[in-house]
């Protein structure tokens, strides 16, 4: 079991070192000025989207094993339960709204600016705090 918790913690960083570095990626995206900085930017999009979508489904297999594997409910005291597979939730909406995003500036129809997605850059940062913080502290 303890392998399997290893690389479930190597398979998350390694998942949020994507969910990091789009965002960013995109804030350059939105203040790209030429094709050519356009089509290399979209490029390491396309890849790192790819990617990071094949850390996230071992990390989200390796951690459904955990759960399983332990034996921890969803019932009383394990609240902290409950809100850390919200927020894994909330992450996986984060990952797919990272690809309705790549989507629009393949299209060239993104409408938000460099400053948005400064700000968007920082949502997975605050859920792994939360995250991290659940699993660690067991607050509930």
């Amino acid at each position: 079991m303890l392998w399997v918790k290893t690389l479930h913690i190597v398979f998350i960083a390694s998942w949020f070192a994507g969910l990091f570095y789009l965002p960013r990626i995109y804030v350059n995206l939105a203040q790209a000025k030429d094709a050519a900085s356009r089509d290399t930017l979209l490029g390491m999009a396309r890849r790192l989207y790819r990617f990071m979508t094949i850390l996230a489904i071992p990390a989200v297999v390796l951690g459904l094993w955990l759960y399983l594997g332990y034996g921890i409910g969803l019932g009383a005291g394990n609240g902290w339960m409950h809100a850390k597979l919200a927020l894994v939730a909330v992450l996986l909406i984060y990952h797919g709204i990272c690809k309705h995003y790549l989507n629009q500036f393949e299209a060239g129809t993104v409408r938000h600016s460099h400053v948005f997605f400064r700000w968007f850059n920082e949502v997975p940062v605050l859920l792994m705090l939360a995250v991290t913080a659940l699993v660690v502290i067991k607050p509930f």
